[in-house]
């Protein structure tokens, strides 16, 4: 998938490629931006598909592309966009190059094709993706058993500082438990659990959003530190 593009020189660009086998790299398609070229059209973010490279000794060029989704429903939809664009930002921040990327490529994928489902609340979107994406790169909660002991069982709070659940019985050495709703813990632990296909198969009522929403941005922040442009217009526009 083209995560970004950016013109260079009078008629080139260079873009960015998620792709499953080389991780995410960097082409320059020549001439892209003649009126008549064949790149024109499938040099664009959101474009999905399969895409002919040459690797050269310091660099790939794009030399075709077969484009089976272009999204253009995002296309036409400046909030859906803009998701797309902070969607897009995430998987650039995390993936590497030379890296198997098939999880982050297909998470990406099938959060796009939700962000198209009128069904599905574009905020509960955002937090399965975001919590999903940390997850794939290593760094998500753990919700299934207490951190400290192992238990299963009891009542659990979660810590932001210590990264996951907390039973109540060794809540006492922590000083940021927050208490959650049994509803918004069981969605944390199928979104981390579950795999992507599965992921956008559900609502949840507002107070469980409300919490999810606040809970996923204080462990971003603590985790990922990093603020993205798309995501602050992003933010301007849904206020």
């Amino acid at each position: 998938m083209i995560l970004t593009a950016a013109p260079i020189g009078e008629y080139d660009r260079r873009v960015v490629i998620l792709t499953r086998e080389r991780g995410k790299i960097s082409a320059f398609a020549r001439g892209a931006r003649r009126p008549n070229s064949a790149l024109m059209g499938v040099t664009s973010p959101f474009s999905f598909g399969e895409f002919t490279v040459y690797e050269g000794r310091t660099s790939y060029t794009l030399v075709s592309a077969s484009i089976s989704n272009y999204f253009q429903e995002l296309r036409t939809d400046v909030e859906g966009a803009y998701y797309g664009f902070y969607f897009m930002d995430l998987a650039g921040y995390y993936a590497r190059e030379a890296n198997d990327e098939t999880e982050m490529l297909k998470l990406l994928y099938q959060t796009l094709r939700a962000l198209t489902n009128v069904h599905i609340p574009n905020e509960l979107i955002r937090c399965i993706y975001e919590l999903k994406t940390i997850t794939v790169n290593g760094e998500g909660p753990q919700v299934m058993e207490c951190i400290m002991c192992g238990d299963r069982e009891r009542e659990k709070v979660f810590s932001i500082r210590r990264g996951g659940v907390i039973c109540t019985q060794c809540a006492g050495h922590i000083s940021d438990g927050i208490r959650l709703l049994p509803s918004t813990l069981y969605t944390l632990q199928y979104i981390v659990c579950s795999p992507v296909e599965k992921l956008y198969t559900f609502v949840v009522k507002e107070d469980v959003l409300k919490e999810l929403k606040k809970l996923t941005k204080a462990y971003l922040d603590e985790y990922l530190g990093k603020r993205f442009k798309s995501l602050e217009i992003l933010e301007t526009i849904v206020r």
